[in-house]
């Protein structure tokens, strides 16, 4: 049969519904890869600097423990 003449060839080529939808799942799968990936780097930002904070507070600590050591010593030598 010999579609009409004039009028979009859209109407008259046949759709394959299983290549739209497998083009679509990929799509969508694409985007949800992205939106992970987005993520990802989101809890890896927030992750070093939990991490540069952690290390702070340990050389805070470090430091404030040699200084009382050091406050004890000098006590201890001047008596």
């Amino acid at each position: 049969m010999k579609p009409p003449l004039g009028g979009s060839r859209f109407l008259f080529d046949s759709f394959d519904a299983a290549t739209a939808r497998i083009e679509a799942n990929e799509r969508v799968s694409e985007e949800r890869w992205n939106a992970l990936d987005f993520r990802l780097r989101q809890i890896e930002t927030s992750l070093e600097r939990l991490e540069k904070r952690v290390w702070l507070g340990v050389y805070g600590v470090a430091g404030f423990l040699l200084a009382q050591g050091v406050e004890a010593l000098l006590q201890a030598g001047l008596k």
